[in-house]
């Protein structure tokens, strides 16, 4: 099964995939977020292309637990996207994973580490 993860951020989207018959995070890349209709057709040509079976979604929540503005902003985008892919869609709770991303080392975007710490966290709990 093909995953692909997504760190979504207000100026960038990071990308980070894995197979589970490898099971290995790698980073795969980074979205400009110019706006929602640009990103959404980059996710589904990534999708076809890939050949991703389930798309892995950090959302954030505030530090006392509760949904706030960036919450609804991802959710409103899945839902969009929701209609035009026929895929598994999964959040995962996100809470600094940006900030864990900075701790790893050079090589990749802050957002695609983002991202990586996402799948990662999806893997361990599944």
């Amino acid at each position: 099964m093909n995953i692909l993860a997504i760190d979504y951020g207000s100026k960038n989207i990071g990308l980070a995939r894995t197979s589970t018959s490898v099971d290995v995070v790698l980073p795969f890349g980074r979205l400009e977020n110019k706006n929602a209709d640009f990103v959404k057709q980059k996710l589904i040509e990534t999708i076809t292309k890939e050949k991703i079976d389930k798309l892995v979604v950090g959302l954030p929540f505030g530090l006392d637990g509760t949904e706030n503005k960036n919450t609804e902003r991802i959710r409103d985008f899945i839902d969009d996207l929701k209609k035009q892919i026929d895929i598994p869609i999964e959040f995962v709770t996100e809470v600094f994973s940006s900030q864990a991303g900075d701790r790893m080392g050079a090589g990749v975007s802050r957002d695609e580490k983002a991202a990586m710490i996402i799948l990662q966290n999806y893997l361990v709990k599944r």
